[in-house]
């Protein structure tokens, strides 16, 4: 319930700059605003996940490391968005919802069936999605499929509520400096 509750107050109070962001990609790229796409969820569930529109209307949809020369899909605010992680604001939108929550593993793509397999092996699939996690703020996109579960599972062994706030606080850290974050 804290999150669900935390995220409507986010979104209130963030309301302004989420005004600011949607209206730089309409007048770049004109609409769609957000990008919706199929996630995995808890228990290999599916859902749809929301985030600012971060790359142009004709870009493929796959996942951006398989791009071959993904800045030329790039909005120019896109650039912003990712660094920032400002595209993930309306992930806020999933944890109303309750397809999501602030600290949990990020939700794998659809169709990323080699990391949701090693997710079952570990376990980790039981838990909810998160728009940060122990392995997004030791690593990112810079670490192996086999050591974001590592940490996915050192997580869910070591899950409290002191150890979300510090995963929250070093997030945010993370984002200031933009590290682990390769597109």
């Amino acid at each position: 319930m804290f999150n669900r509750l935390f995220a409507l107050f986010l979104l209130l109070v963030l309301s302004p700059l989420f005004l600011i962001v949607a209206l730089s990609i309409f007048l770049e790229d004109g609409i769609p605003i957000f990008f919706i796409q199929k996630r995995v969820g808890i228990n290999y569930t599916l859902f749809n996940i929301y985030k600012f529109r971060s790359m142009k209307k004709n870009t493929p949809n796959i996942a951006t490391h398989l791009l071959e020369n993904p800045e030329q899909y790039l909005l120019k605010i896109g650039g912003i968005l990712r660094k920032l992680s400002l595209d993930e604001l309306p992930n806020l939108i999933n944890i109303l919802k309750g397809e999501m929550v602030f600290v949990g593993p990020r939700p794998a793509l659809y169709n990323q069936d080699d990391l949701m397999t090693l997710r079952v092996a570990a376990g980790v699939d039981k838990l909810k999605p998160g728009i940060t996690g122990w392995a997004q703020i030791n690593g990112r996109d810079d670490i192996s499929l086999e050591k974001k579960v590592q940490l996915e599972k050192e997580y869910l062994n070591k899950k409290t509520t002191l150890f979300d706030f510090q995963i929250i606080l070093k997030t945010f850290t993370n984002v200031l400096f933009s590290k682990g974050v390769s597109h």
